[in-house]
This record gives C-alpha cells, sequence and structure tokens, in this order.
C-alpha cells in the first residue's frame, strides 16, 4: 500500500471513531413525545402522595453520649440526699423521744397516786375550795401551805410559801412569809397570817395574801409532815445533800450535828421545823428557804429527775391541792434551772418590820405593806 492510500484509510478509522461519540439527533417530534409521557409520569407521582408526604424527610441522628477519657478519669459520685429529708428524720426522732418521756411521765405519775392513795398510815388530804387567779405578769403562782394540825388543836399553818415557777425569768423564785406576821384576814379582822389557815383554809390565806401584799395564786398544796417525809424518801433514797448550821436536839425527834450531811426524810423536816433559839421563826423560816433550794440542787441528779413524776403523784394523793400535772410538765425546763439554786425572799423584808403586842394576836410582826408590796414586785419581775 501506498503512503497515500495508508494516510486514506488512518483518516477514514478517525472519521468513524468520530460518529460513534457525537450525540445523536433527536427527531423534534420523538422529544416532544418523550417530555409528553415524563410529565404523566411526574404527575401521577405526585399526586400518590400527600403535601405532608412530600416533604423533605427529616434526618435523625442520635447522639452518641461523650465517652469519657480513659485518662484521669473517675467515677462519678452519687448525689447526696437532701438536707430537708435529714431535718425531718431528726424532727421525727425529736417527736418519738417527747412522746415517750409523756408516757413515761403519765404512767409513772398514776403508779405513784396509787400508791399514795393505798397508804392507810396517812389521812388522804381533803380538796378545798380554792379560787385562785393569775398574777399580774400572767404567771400561776403556787401557795404551798404546811399544816402543823394535831389531834384536839385547830389547825393552823406552820408554813406559808409562795412558788413561782413560770414567771418572765423562767426560773424558780420562792417567797416565804413570816407566820406572825400582823394582817388584816378578810371577814375576820387582825391576826396573825398563820391564824387565816384555821379561819378559812387556803382560800382564806390566798385572799389574805393578796390584800395585805398584793400577790395572787393560782394553785394551792397543802402537805402534813408525814407526807413530806416519804416524799423525800421516794426522790433521794439516800438523803438530801445539806448543810445543818448548828447543832439541834430541843425538841426534836432526831439530833442533828452541824456541818454537811445527808438527811433522810424525817431529820431534814425536824431541821425546818426547828425554831427554839435566839432567831425565833426568822431562823426557821431561812432554814425552810435552805431546804427548798436543797431539793431543787437534788434535781441536778438524773435517777432523782426520773423518779419526779412518781414522787409527784405521791405529793398529788397524800396532800390536798388543785395543782394539775400539765403545769408540772410544762415548767420542767424551769424547775431543772432550779438545781442551780432558786432566788428566795423573805417577808417582812429587811427594815420593814417591828416587834409588836395585841390583846388579840399576843405578839406579832408589824409590818409596812407598801414597801414589802414593792418589794415583792421587783423580786418577782427581775
Amino acid at each position: 500500500m501506498g503512503r497515500m492510500d495508508r494516510y486514506k484509510h488512518i483518516h477514514e478509522e478517525s472519521k468513524e471513531k468520530k460518529n460513534i461519540f457525537a450525540r445523536k439527533e433527536i427527531n423534534p417530534h420523538e422529544q416532544k413525545t418523550q417530555k409528553s409521557q415524563d410529565n404523566e409520569f411526574d404527575n401521577s407521582f405526585d399526586e400518590s402522595f400527600t403535601t405532608d408526604e412530600r416533604r423533605e424527610p427529616e434526618y435523625h441522628y442520635q447522639q452518641t453520649p461523650p465517652q469519657p477519657q480513659q485518662t484521669g478519669w473517675k467515677k462519678q459520685k452519687k448525689p447526696k440526699k437532701p438536707k430537708k429529708r435529714k431535718k425531718h428524720l431528726i424532727l421525727g426522732w425529736i417527736i418519738k423521744i417527747i412522746l415517750i418521756l409523756v408516757i413515761y411521765s403519765g404512767v409513772s405519775f398514776a403508779a405513784g397516786k396509787m400508791v399514795a392513795d393505798k397508804d392507810q398510815t396517812i389521812s388522804d388530804g381533803e380538796s378545798e375550795t380554792f379560787n385562785g387567779f393569775k398574777s399580774q405578769d400572767g404567771a400561776s403562782n403556787i401557795l404551798l401551805l404546811g399544816s402543823d394540825s394535831r389531834e384536839g388543836e385547830n389547825a393552823r399553818a406552820d408554813t406559808v410559801m409562795v412558788l413561782q415557777l413560770d414567771g418572765p425569768s423562767k426560773k424558780p423564785k420562792l417567797l416565804s412569809f413570816m407566820r406572825d406576821t400582823y394582817v388584816e384576814i378578810p371577814g375576820v379582822g387582825n391576826n396573825k397570817l398563820n391564824a387565816a389557815y384555821a379561819y378559812g383554809g387556803a382560800e382564806l390565806v390566798r385572799k389574805t395574801l393578796a390584800q395585805n401584799f398584793g400577790i395572787e395564786t393560782k394553785y394551792y398544796t397543802i402537805v402534813d409532815f408525814k407526807s413530806f417525809e416519804k416524799v423525800i424518801d421516794t426522790l433521794f433514797p439516800g438523803g438530801v445533800q445539806i448543810t445543818a448550821e448548828k447543832d439541834m436536839s430541843k425538841n426534836l425527834e432526831v439530833p442533828i450535828k452541824k456541818g454537811p450531811q445527808k438527811m433522810d426524810g424525817l431529820t431534814l423536816l425536824q431541821y425546818a421545823r426547828f425554831r427554839m433559839d435566839e432567831e425565833g421563826d426568822f431562823g426557821r423560816v431561812r432554814r425552810q428557804q435552805q431546804v427548798m433550794n436543797a431539793i431543787f440542787s437534788e434535781l441536778k441528779n438524773p435517777i432523782a429527775l426520773a423518779k419526779l413524776p412518781y414522787a409527784a403523784g405521791k405529793v398529788m394523793g397524800y396532800a390536798a391541792t388543785d395543782l394539775p400535772m400539765s403545769f408540772l410538765l410544762k415548767n420542767s425546763l424551769s424547775m431543772a434551772k432550779g438545781a442551780g439554786g432558786i432566788d428566795r425572799l423573805t417577808v417582812p423584808v429587811e427594815d420593814s418590820w417591828s416587834y409588836g403586842n395585841t390583846w388579840d394576836a399576843g405578839s406579832v410582826l408589824m409590818v409596812d405593806q407598801e414597801m414589802n408590796k414593792k418589794a415583792i414586785n421587783e423580786f418577782l419581775n427581775k
């Protein structure tokens, strides 16, 4: 094959390859028919779906929680319980303890009263009509009377005291009135203070104190000597710690030596009642206050404090009183404060009295009532 023939052959092969990759020419009529078919297909496809279905699909990607770092990673601690829950638990336990104490006190009180009621050696205290009132400061003062009644004699109050537990200071305060104080007894006339009990019982003593010294009492308690002994021995089986001021023996059932010692109920009563010395009734009142202070001080002993409801029940059984147990429970904290010592005042106060003699009452103490009213008011409100 010559040069020209080879060139012609290559040129034809190249032309054929070019035609293979060339676009196919479409007849206009065929192009229109194809478009019409495509439109019909699209319309039929769209009609087969609702508007919501034609929306673009939403893609949800599952979030993988971050993996803890392997280096230095520590396990997370459990969340702490809220503080409110702890407070509720503590409050619950406090309520339970209070309920247990209330139940224990009630049962012990009832047991002590039952024992006293069955005791045939002591006559039951007879209840009296007592129209008590609260004092001006809102306190429910307690009138304490010690009876020296003996067979064949008119009853006179050997001891006249007023105990305040719920006053402004919330601390026990004790007022001791000299029994020979010359006063006006309502409906009777002028006489010694202790004679008011013989004429009209605790109610007349209440009226006498209110009229002469301006102090009101809400409750009363009358304790005779035998019941005092038994209550002391119940509360303090080992005795009450007290320091005797002097040797005493005259007209006493048991002799007492000077100095610190433990006294049982009988000895303590003899010490409180002794007056056969130069001080007379003044010394006796002071010792009565010392005895009351020693009794309150002994309440620091948890054993004695635990026996208090039982002893209170015995007092209620032996004594004539209208003092409710609820009042004692309510003021138990005040009595506990008295373990450190109680505030005491003797009436008449210093420099407010003088000795006197009367035709109706004999030897008496003449007092300045206004001066004593002021002293009592200041003592109870400080």
